[in-house]
Parts: structure tokens; sequence; C-alpha cells
């Protein structure tokens, strides 16, 4: 079996970049397209969808729809991340899926923004659910094996926590370049394109970078040459419960909910928070995530260090702390005596560290968990591990975006919703680092020593 080099680590994390493109684009624009204010209309953004509370009076078009997506994503999950670990493909258990998958996922990151009918139209609304589906549905199918990957190729604890790093890096690049999109559209609106048009066309070129980066790991690396693991003869269900009857995954799932919550929330609120609360221009959305992008990066190395010697548990807990403050500091746009660019330009430095933090050490986390289950067990459940964390995220992410979008409604005006979403991140931040106290590092750090002996 051939060590995982260094090389191979970032043809892997290529993959990431690829898909953190797509999820960028959908998690940072698809509210902000088809639930624009007052001050995104008035830039010629059209109207497609219904808009406002239509369901039952609480619930936004766009925020159900995009929630719903995200349940239906989780619960495939585990479907996707059964049949991988049961594979016999001699290709791998892995690579196969994320080669099927690549392309369709791309394309319907591009279809969810290309509406049938101008104008706010039934089936407009029920396009948006078809792709929304779709595109949710090829993610899985893509990023679940691709995450199973991480623990079979990283067999150490620095490969994992250099691999988790490679990814992080890439990750944030991805959604960095998913985030530049104002720039892109505003090129082809300055040349005479129309806003709408500008838009999607932006959206096909930078699906199409996506494509061919999430075909690097396909095309170059063998997956039968860096991995010998023993399949698993479970059921998705027989799995998914043997999963969560683990003690200390079910205490970071719990933990990872509430921290995907208060991120997407975030992630999800920036441009609006950048337009309304600061006023600034849409293309500033571009420059503070660059912005923050850059000065994560400043912190990687520290991060890498000091995780291998301190333990990811107490960062990952520190880094929740800090994050609450970025929020909370964030919640105060606009009503503070302060230049509105110094205050977005200290959001995006303080938001640096976690995100650094955040980005690395939790995918560590999760394959520590599932090497140690499969050194107790003998039986090779990493597929199913790394589904079950994303089910958490994805089912974290549904409750943000309906919470946010519902929010969202209130005090238009005023953007007096827009903070009191970033209470609500601030609350559940703190709530992820109080549930993560009772993760036992130790012991699953040790069972997977002990098995070396």
């Amino acid at each position: 079996m051939k060590k995982v080099t260094k090389k191979v680590m970032w043809i892997f994390a290529a993959g990431q970049f690829g898909w953190a493109i797509l999820s960028g684009i959908i998690v940072n624009w698809l509210v902000y397209f088809y639930q624009p204010d007052t001050e995104t209309i008035s830039l010629g953004q059209q109207l497609y969808v219904s808009q406002g509370k239509v369901i039952l009076g609480i619930l936004t078009l766009v925020g159900a729809i995009v929630a719903f997506g995200r349940i239906f994503d989780a619960f495939t999950d585990p479907l996707i991340a059964s049949k991988s670990d049961r594979s016999k493909n001699k290709n791998g258990r892995r690579i196969p899926f994320m080669k099927f998958a690549a392309l369709p996922f791309a394309v319907f990151t591009v279809l969810v923004f290309v509406m049938p009918f101008n104008g706010i139209n039934f089936f407009n609304n029920v396009w948006l659910v078809v792709t929304v589906l779709a595109f949710y549905l090829f993610m899985t199918i893509y990023c679940t094996p691709y995450n199973a990957l991480i623990p079979e190729l990283g067999k150490t604890q620095n490969d994992k926590i250099n691999i988790s790093t490679y990814i992080s890096i890439t990750f944030i690049l991805g959604t960095a370049l998913a985030y530049s999109s104002p720039f892109i559209w505003d090129a082809f609106i300055n040349s005479g394109m129309d806003r709408m048009p500008a838009i999607r066309l932006t959206f096909t070129i930078l699906a199409s970078i996506a494509f061919v980066l999430m075909m690097v790991p396909v095309l170059f690396i063998k997956e039968k040459d860096y991995t010998r693991v023993t399949t698993s003869d479970s059921t998705a269900l027989e799995s998914l419960s043997k999963t969560f009857k683990n003690k200390n995954f079910m205490v970071f799932v719990s933990s990872d909910i509430s921290y995907w919550i208060a991120l997407t929330i975030f992630q999800t609120g920036l441009p609006f928070f950048v337009v309304k609360l600061l006023g600034l221009e849409e293309t500033m959305i571009t420059v503070l995530f660059v912005l923050m992008t850059f000065t994560s990066f400043l912190f990687y190395v520290p991060v890498n260090i000091l995780a291998k010697k301190f333990g990811k548990k107490k960062m990952v807990i520190g880094a929740f702390f800090f994050f609450a403050f970025a929020f909370l500091f964030t919640s105060f746009s606009g009503l503070v005596n302060v230049s509105n660019t110094i205050y977005g330009i200290a959001i995006a430095v303080l938001a640096a560290l976690p995100m650094a933090v955040l980005g690395i050490l939790p995918q560590a986390i999760v394959a520590d968990i599932a090497q140690s289950e499969s050194k107790l067990t003998g039986e090779n459940r990493e597929g199913m591990f790394f589904a079950a964390r994303t089910f958490s995220f994805k089912l974290g992410q549904s409750i943000s975006i309906l919470i946010f979008t519902s929010l969202a409604t209130i005090g238009q005006a005023t953007g007096l919703g827009y903070r009191i979403a970033l209470y609500v991140a601030v609350a559940f931040s703190v709530l992820g680092a109080v549930i993560l106290l009772k993760y036992n590092e130790k012991k699953v750090l040790s069972s997977i020593e002990m098995s070396k002996i």
C-alpha cells in the first residue's frame, strides 16, 4: 500500500475546492437572489418566486424550499454512505461515486438560478423545489464518499490533520471564489449585459471551473493504491444505528449542529449585513470575504501546529466562543460612530481565527472517531460517520435558513431582523462550546494508539 504524500493530499483537496465553489454559490447567493431586499431590487434584481411569509404566516417560500432541500439531502446521506461503504467496485468504494456525481452536481447548481418564466409564477416555485433537491442529491453523492476518504488516506494523526488543513484551505478558496461573484457579474453588467443574464453567466463559469476541479482526484488518485479496508456488510439502517450509538460521536454531532446553525446564519446574512446594515456597495461583500479568507490563512499553520500540541477539543471550544464574540460585534454594524468600511474590515478580521480552527479541526475529529470505531469493531464505516456528520450540519443549515429568512422580514426598513438573527447565532455558538465539553478526546485517541501495540 502506497504512502499518502503531500502531493496526493493536494490532489485530493482539489476536489473540495470544486464542490466548495458550488456549495458557496447556493449558500451565499440563493437567498440573496430569490428573497432580495429593497436595496437589491433597486439594483435591478427581479422577483421570480412568492415573497413574504406565505407558509402558515411564519415561513418564507425560499426559506422553506432551502430547508426542505437540506433535510432531503440529510436523509439521503446515510443511503449513499451505506452504498459506498458496501461497494465492491474494482476502482474503490469512493471514487466511482464522485465520478458519477461531478457533472450533474455542477449543472444543477446553475439550473437553480435559471427560471422558466419571468416574474413571480407558480411554476417557478416548482422549478426551484426540483432543482434545489437535485442539487443536494448530487452534492451528497459526491461529498459523502469524498469525506469518507479522509480517514482512509490519513492513517496517522499528522496525516489526518494535514489533510484536514489542506481541504480547509481549498474550501475557503472555493467559498471565496463563490463570494467573488459580484465582481464578475458587475464586469458583465458594465459591458452592457442585463443583471439576470450576467449573474447566470457568472455562475455558469464558476460551475465549469468547479467541475474540472472535482474531477482532479477522480482522475489522478487510484483509490486501491492507498486503502485496504474491510467492506461493511451492515445495511444502511444498521450502520446508521451503530454510528449513533457511539457516545463521543453523539456529543460531537450535537455540538456540530449548533455550530452550523450559527455559521450559516452568518454566511447567509453576510451580503445583507454589508449592504443593509453597513450601507456599503455590493462588491464590498467580496472584498470583506477575501480579506477574511486571507487573514484566516495566516492562522492555518499555527492552528495545525497547536492542534498537534494541545489537542483539537480545546481549540474548537475556544473558537466557538471567539465566533460568538464576532457575531455579537457584527450585530452592532451601522450603530457605532466608526467608518462603516473600517467596521466591516474589523468583522472580517475577527471572524478569521475561528474560521481557521473550525474549518480544519472538526473534520479531523470525525476522522479520529471513525478510526477509533473501526479499530474497536473491525468494521470500516467511515462513510457512515461522515454521512452522519453531514446529516448534522445539513440539519443545522436547514434550521438556520428557516430562522434567518423568517427573521429577515422583521423591521426590513431598519434591518432589525438581521440583528436578531445574529443574536441567535451568538446563542448557538455558546451552546456548541458547552456541549463539546463532554467529548472524551483522550479516550478516542488512546483507543487508536492501543490498536497499534
